[in-house]
């Protein structure tokens, strides 16, 4: 059976049967739209990309906006209803404003949002016990079947003139004489006006919808010959699934964490912070309330159903970074608030060795500036043919001016580390234990390694380190450091033992 919706629909999208009023064409419009977005940074899932059919496919996209439409339309004195379409199809009804800008004592009575759109479904239902024509394909020619629709499910029932009753499997298309009062064929917001003059006024309507999303995408070509240097590239990438496209208009991106109250469960949209772009055409920044606002210098067009990417700053180039080795196997053992007497807890702790590129978000950088939370990818040129090659990505979060960026990039190929415990004792009348380990760390590299070694100490909230065989740091409450340099094709061997006191 074949059900051609689109050359269906295609006959009566813009037939309007009396009784269904058309709505008004604006004599001139101007656009501005204010994108949100609770997307987590990094998780970007293809599905985005791609709309849903039916009528919320825009649904799963992961924010909203703020639209504004500045147009000017030719109102009625008096009481007289003015309708609008080429609005977005997924508007929250709650939050359309109308204000004449003109006129300010024109006042609103009523308002409404329609979007019970035509589809063959609808169409078909409405038509049941009405006249309908079906073409039926014979070849080269088409056989014209009239009848009284009488059902409409898998395929067609038509009572034919004659009085028969034909159940049609297989047509080529349907010919409706009009369209059904009370289906239209674009979303429409109508308001019920009472205006003191009659003439032009220019309005602004605006109103929230879903099915519009924003995100940021850094990328990152980095150069080991010129020790550690990197260009940082940075894109916005903005989803419209809203059911309407915005042609040359103003846009604007919040950045900030923007509560919002909760319909079903708690929810925050997460707004990211963009960098500013300096050149033209670039992104402007400024302080609004506790957030940040940043305006595109320039307009632009978002049609409906499409990914547009814009450029967020310009490249910079030739940032100096720091290669970073972590061996850290305890980094999922934590003080829980109880202590732990189980010996066999973190008795081994074997595990891969991390590799971290550092940077310093600053403006000798050519840096200096809020970087929103994203994904961030790095590629690396193989100086034997100079192509690009993927090493790694990760993702970041917000990031102020003057403070450091860390990439994780994946694990040591050349580095192994080893940890064990070599001693165990507790004296629970006293309340005292102690703990010993080992930590083996071995560099199969042409060139000597630097190894930071990271360990929780997880027993008890009181510690001190005792006979440790090298020097190491403080981190934090439940943390100590070491640094290690281990030659080519050498080995380092680091012990300590842990005191707890409880």
């Amino acid at each position: 059976m074949n059900h051609p919706t689109q050359k269906l629909l295609s006959l009566f999208i813009g037939t309007i049967c009396a009784g269904v009023a058309s709505a008004a064409a604006p004599n001139e419009s101007d656009d501005s739209i204010t994108i949100y977005s609770s997307l987590q940074p990094g998780a970007v899932s293809p599905d985005l990309y791609r709309p849903v059919s039916g009528r919320n496919y825009g649904g799963q996209v992961p924010g909203y906006a703020i639209v504004r439409h500045d147009r000017t339309y030719d109102i009625e004195k008096g009481l007289h209803p003015l309708r609008v379409s080429n609005v977005a199809a997924l508007i929250d009804p709650t939050t359309v404003t109308f204000t004449s800008l003109d006129q300010p004592d024109t006042r609103v009575l009523e308002q409404s949002f329609q979007f019970d759109l035509v589809s063959q479904a609808k169409l078909l239902q409405r038509y049941l016990g009405q006249r309908v024509t079906v073409e039926q394909p014979r070849g080269d020619s088409v056989d014209l079947v009239e009848g009284i629709l009488l059902g409409a499910g898998d395929g067609l029932t038509l009572q034919i003139d004659d009085g028969s009753v034909q159940a049609i499997r297989s047509y080529g298309n349907i010919r409706f004489s009009q369209l059904p009062g009370g289906l239209i064929t674009k979303p429409t917001l109508e308001w019920m006006l009472n205006s003191p003059g009659r003439g032009e006024q220019k309005t602004r309507i605006s109103y929230e919808t879903t099915g519009m999303t924003w995100w940021t995408d850094y990328n990152i070509i980095y150069d080991e010959s010129k020790d550690c240097s990197m260009d940082l590239s940075a894109w916005v990438s903005i989803i419209n699934q809203s059911g309407a496209g915005y042609e040359n208009a103003r846009l604007k991106l919040i950045a900030g964490d923007v509560n919002r109250a909760a319909s079903q469960q708690p929810r925050r949209d997460v707004v990211y912070k963009m960098a500013m772009a300096e050149e033209a055409d670039g992104f402007v920044e400024k302080s609004f309330f506790e957030y940040h606002l940043y305006t595109l210098d320039r307009r632009t067009s978002l049609p409906d159903n499409s990914t547009k990417q814009i450029q967020l700053m310009p490249t910079a180039r030739d940032i100096q970074c720091e290669k970073e080795l972590v061996f850290a196997p305890t980094m999922n053992m934590a003080w829980y608030g109880y202590q732990q007497f189980d010996q066999e807890y973190g008795r081994y702790g074997n595990g891969d060795i991390n590799v971290y590129l550092r940077f310093e978000n600053e403006k000798s950088q050519q840096l200096g500036i809020p970087l929103p939370a994203g994904r961030i990818r790095v590629n690396q040129v193989d100086p034997d043919d100079g192509s690009l090659e993927f090493i790694g990505e990760d993702v970041i979060d917000h990031t102020p001016r003057n403070e450091d960026v860390l990439i994780e990039m994946g694990n040591a190929f050349d580095v192994v580390g080893e940890r064990k415990q070599t001693d165990f004792r507790i004296d629970t009348r006293t309340r005292n234990l102690w703990e010993t380990f080992e930590i083996r760390l071995r560099n199969h590299k042409d060139d000597a390694a630097d190894v930071v070694v990271l360990e929780n100490l997880y027993r008890a909230a009181n510690w001190k380190i005792e006979n440790a065989s090298q020097g190491h740091k403080k981190e934090n409450s439940n943390q100590i450091r070491f640094d290690v340099n281990i030659p080519s094709e050498g080995e380092q061997v680091i012990s300590y033992t842990v005191h707890y006191s409880w």
